[in-house]
């Protein structure tokens, strides 16, 4: 029964020495929570009851909290509008509430190709957005989110990716190893390449998906942090009885 206190399985990597470059006079800080869905549940979450967005981790966990539910770890889960409503697709609880965004236009969301990161009874998934219609049409979607760039498709790079850039920020994303959803948050700045290079040839991921960058949060109650950098839209969650 412990288990069920108990958030996603957690691996603080602090002061890691790692670049694409093997420069270590600065390494990037990462911190990378492991959510296995054979065990664990992850779920969306964007408005309350009444339609307002919950925006904040402790909102969502005070509104759990009066529904006999803990929140056990939180993290943004993609880009949104000033309104807070998603830029892409949303579902939750298998119901498209926001629609794919096969749009072209400017910013990290538009870097094509970008992806849709998704949850089956299969497990979780990363996928490029144009492939994603074909999935939905056979039905079984618990949950996707869209973002930009897709970092990693088949162990891939994303070719618009510069090495050595010097566009550095602090940045988060997801990738999936096996029945494992993987998030990683970096917690110096860091460029997309490098960013980049860390999921696939530190933890082993060959699909990889962008969150966000600036407002990059996660909420953990292992770890005992409560981000807060700005208000946010969709989260993504693992939440116990």
């Amino acid at each position: 029964m412990k288990k069920l206190l108990l958030p996603a399985l957690v691996f603080l990597l602090a002061g890691l020495a790692w670049s694409a470059a093997g420069a270590v006079d600065a390494p990037p800080r990462y911190t990378v929570v492991k959510v296995d869905l054979r065990t664990d549940k992850l779920a969306l979450f964007l408005n309350d009851d009444t339609g307002a967005a919950f925006k904040r981790f402790d909102r969502l966990e005070a509104w759990l909290k009066a529904r006999n539910k803990q929140l056990l770890f939180a993290a943004n889960a993609g880009m949104y509008h000033a309104d807070f409503a998603p830029v892409g697709l949303l579902v939750r609880e298998g119901r498209e509430e926001a629609p794919l965004n096969l749009a072209d236009g400017v910013g990290n969301f538009f870097r094509k190709p970008n992806g849709v990161f998704l949850v089956t009874a299969q497990g979780p998934r990363i996928v490029e957005a144009s492939e994603y219609p074909a999935i939905a049409a056979k039905g079984g979607v618990q949950l996707a989110t869209q973002s930009g760039p897709l970092l990693l498709r088949h162990g891939a790079v994303h070719p618009a990716l510069i090495p050595n850039s010097d566009s550095r920020k602090t940045r988060n994303g997801v990738c999936v190893s096996g029945t494992t959803a993987v998030f990683v948050l970096a917690e110096t700045p860091v460029n997309f390449y490098d960013f980049a290079l860390y999921l696939r040839d530190v933890l082993h991921c060959r699909d990889a998906l962008y969150l966000d960058g600036t407002v990059s949060a996660i909420y953990s109650k292992t770890l005992q942090r409560n981000d807060f950098v700005r208000d946010l839209g969709p989260m993504l969650a693992v939440v116990a009885p």
